[in-house]
């Protein structure tokens, strides 16, 4: 039992003996800042529908490596989403910029919710006018003729 005991720290104190130092979180706090505000805006071309900033691919670790390049160089945030954007096109972005390229993008849904709204109006209309249609002198015969019919088998049964 006290050899178990002895085995069962030794593997405990074992992860302790492996683990490295943190590394800091930045070494520049604004530097930080302005990447993590800039890598928000810009969508993860590995995983598309998460963010750069909480992406952990490794495409997305050498964008946000790349950000902090041009931070330290002096490019204004704009200048940093314009050569991203030079570079991967309008789909990097979360929000595109509203142009003829992307006018479906932004319009797109509202066009389709009209459409849809207008293709049930459409049905609901036709089917309360097929419903209050009278019936014509054929069909009150034939419908007179089918309920004797039913009368007479319901008689001799």
């Amino acid at each position: 039992m006290k050899r178990l005991t002895l085995m069962c720290a030794a593997l405990c104190l074992a992860g302790s003996v492996l683990a490295g130092e943190a590394r800091p979180l930045a070494e520049d706090p604004l530097v930080e800042q302005r990447m993590i505000a800039i890598s928000e805006e810009l969508r993860c071309l590995v995983c598309q529908n998460e963010s750069l900033a909480g992406s952990h691919a490794e495409l997305a670790e050498d964008l946000r490596r790349e950000i902090r390049t041009m931070i330290r160089a002096g490019k204004s945030d704009t200048e940093i989403m314009d050569f991203l954007v030079a570079r991967y096109g309008d789909f990097v972005r979360y929000r595109p910029p509203l142009k003829g390229t992307t006018l479906l993008l932004w319009g797109g849904p509202f066009v389709l919710l009209l459409g849809g709204i207008a293709g049930l109006l459409l049905y609901l209309r036709q089917r309360n006018a097929q419903t209050d249609a009278p019936l014509d002198e054929a069909e009150r015969r034939r419908v007179a003729a089918l309920l004797a019919d039913a009368e007479k088998r319901s008689v001799s049964q």
